[in-house]
């Protein structure tokens, strides 16, 4: 048990977290569960997370186990009501306990609990369609499921912490039969302010203006709304998990959150920085080759001056900061021509979106490569041995000593298949929309991947499974390759990307409407080596943002390498400050001040 433990006692004997994301992978709260498991395990022997069952989703993932005692009786009686709960473990680290529930012979009475919903809490879910009715219908029978556990632990001191709206039902199923088990609700971004900034309304300089009734309805949230509202209103503790999400809960929630729970990664299961170290050489190499049948059969540049900027995440062009990051990257352009600066910037904006596949010129030009350096390959051994014969029998090395007669005309043919007409391409992928926001803002820009250009742009719109038959390199693998991670969002309740990043060795720009990046600023500064630099967005105008960002990006384009392995370390100590065995102790207060609002 580490000293941070030693901290704080846990007063719960039992522990239930439920989320739509438990077994279920959909968004960050799937990485939030699976990262601090089994901290949590440390705290409480009686530890478990509910969530739907799946049967094609737990698959890898859930290994079913006998039911034990204590809960026999609870799921006999809901599998009495057609509902079936599967017992196991959660294949993840730390093998916490795991409850998945079969909600679907329950559909016949999703009406009835919308019913109620409305009866008891005026939660309006009239036409409302699946993505709001199946997980109503899990998080309620969850709360049926909670119940009966409550019967058979007529002693025990029980937690429920419940995740998002899609949660919420189960909690005020608990509340209306004035259960006595303690409840935590964290709301991890508000429905509506998620909703605004995906209609790219950057909210947080207008909130008090917001009229919520109005917006709700425009957006048909009202149902989403209404039960995050009521969790929000009616839990033992209202939780969020940073000061700028805390900031829209109060406006739009009607309550102030009582504690952050802000998101962190387990350190450990991480490399070290001497491993980070290697790691990005290695995987630097292998991002230069893909540059090598990308950009070259076009035209060439000196590799030895590269670096690579790279934005990730999910494809939210205005909310995610891309638009801004475009402009700052045609400003960088122009800016390293006039000083005719050595450097090249490719950056890559690894953002999934929908595509017809990879571009035919690519897998070409791909082809031709492999072959050249199959052929070279093929020769390399046998070079070292003559070069070897030749010194020893103190001959002069020339061109005929090394090679065939044949083989230096073969490669200049092969060469000149590689060649190719015209620009590189801005998108390795062929796109479904004609009139994608990414690449009419490179052309907006003025980033069409010239060869004067010094900022070169890859659109690479998949995901990094590291099997995409271009790079081949999966999401850690790219980020380690990679120099600086650029992530200027407006809207960003915590943002895992710049924490991975910084516990990969690399720096990141964020901002101070992200969570993390508001958890940053709170941090000691290493004013020249930042490791994570704060770009301020909160109340400024788009373009001095893009100048700041400009600046920043200019100013780590003269970074030498001892300066950017300076930065690596700032930003693998924010990391390490950043660890769940640091806060996981926000859950445990969490945990035991509703059990005291209980209590009393």
């Amino acid at each position: 048990m580490t000293k941070t433990e030693k901290k704080i006692t846990s007063r719960a004997d039992y522990v239930f977290e439920l989320s739509w994301e438990a077994c279920n992978k959909v968004g960050g709260i799937f990485t939030v569960l699976k990262s601090k498991a089994s901290q949590m395990m440390h705290f409480y022997p009686n530890y478990y997370f509910i969530g739907p069952y799946f049967p094609e989703k737990t698959k890898g993932c859930f290994e079913e186990l006998p039911t034990p005692k204590k809960f026999e009786n609870a799921f006999d009686q809901l599998r009495e009501q057609g509902i079936e709960c599967h017992f196991g473990i959660w294949l993840i680290h730390g093998k916490p306990k795991t409850i998945l529930i079969d909600f679907q012979n329950y559909w016949p009475k999703v009406n009835q609990i919308k019913t109620d919903l409305w009866e008891n809490y005026g939660v309006d879910s009239l036409g409302t369609g699946h993505d709001f009715d199946e997980p109503i219908l899990w998080s309620h029978v969850s709360g049926v499921l909670l119940e009966k556990i409550e019967q058979s632990l007529k002693k025990e001191k029980i937690v429920a912490h419940f995740h998002e709206w899609l949660s919420g039902a189960g909690l005020l199923y608990l509340k209306k039969n004035r259960s006595r088990i303690a409840t935590v609700f964290t709301t991890h971004a508000t429905t509506l302010g998620r909703t605004l900034s995906g209609h790219s309304i950057n909210f947080y300089s207008i909130l008090d203006q917001i009229n919520i009734e109005k917006d709700i309805l425009k957006y048909n949230i009202q149902a989403k709304h209404g039960i995050e509202k009521n969790a929000a209103q009616h839990c033992d503790i209202f939780t969020t998990v940073s000061e700028i999400t805390a900031m829209e809960a109060e406006q739009f929630l009607g309550r102030k959150p009582e504690i952050l729970l802000p998101n962190g990664l387990d350190i450990e299961k991480f490399l070290t920085l001497e491993e980070v170290v290697v790691k990005h050489r290695i995987q630097r190499e292998r991002l230069k080759e893909f540059l090598l049948y990308y950009f070259f059969p076009y035209y060439a540049f000196d590799l030895k001056n590269v670096l690579f900027y790279f934005i990730v995440g999910r494809n939210e062009f205005r909310a995610k900061g891309a638009d801004i990051f475009i402009k700052s990257l045609g400003k960088l352009n122009k800016k390293l021509i006039k000083d005719k600066s050595k450097k090249t910037i490719v950056a890559f904006f690894w953002m999934p979106t929908g595509t017809k596949g990879v571009k035919p010129e690519i897998l070409k030009n791909k082809e031709y490569f492999q072959d050249i350096k199959d052929s070279l390959e093929d020769i390399s051994k046998e070079t070292e041995r003559k070069i070897l014969s030749t010194i020893s029998s103190g001959k002069n090395i020339t061109e005929k000593t090394l090679f065939e007669k044949n083989f230096l005309l073969e490669i200049k043919r092969k060469l000149m298949k590689l060649k190719a007409d015209g620009l590189p391409p801005l998108c390795t992928h062929d796109l479904i929309n004609p009139n994608d926001p990414t690449i009419e803002a490179f052309h907006e820009a003025s980033l069409d991947n010239k060869k004067s250009d010094k900022v070169k742009v890859i659109f690479y719109p998949i995901y990094l499974t590291g099997h995409d038959s271009l790079s081949n390199l999966n999401y850690h693998e790219s980020i380690q390759s990679s120099h600086l991670g650029i992530f200027p969002s407006f809207y960003e309740p915590w943002g895992y990307t710049p924490l991975e990043a910084a516990v990969l060795g690399v720096g990141s720009v964020t901002t101070d409407l992200a969570g993390f990046g508001k958890f940053c600023q709170n941090i000691e500064k290493n004013k020249n080596y930042p490791g994570i630099f704060i770009l301020e967005r909160l109340n400024k105008t788009d373009e001095s943002v893009v100048k700041s960002l400009t600046e920043f990006l200019y100013r780590f384009s003269k970074f030498n390498r001892e300066d950017r392995m300076k930065n690596r370390i700032q930003a693998r100590k924010i990391a390490s400050i950043s660890d769940w065995k640091i806060f996981i102790k926000n859950y445990i207060l969490a945990h035991n001040k509703a059990l005291e609002s209980k209590e009393k």
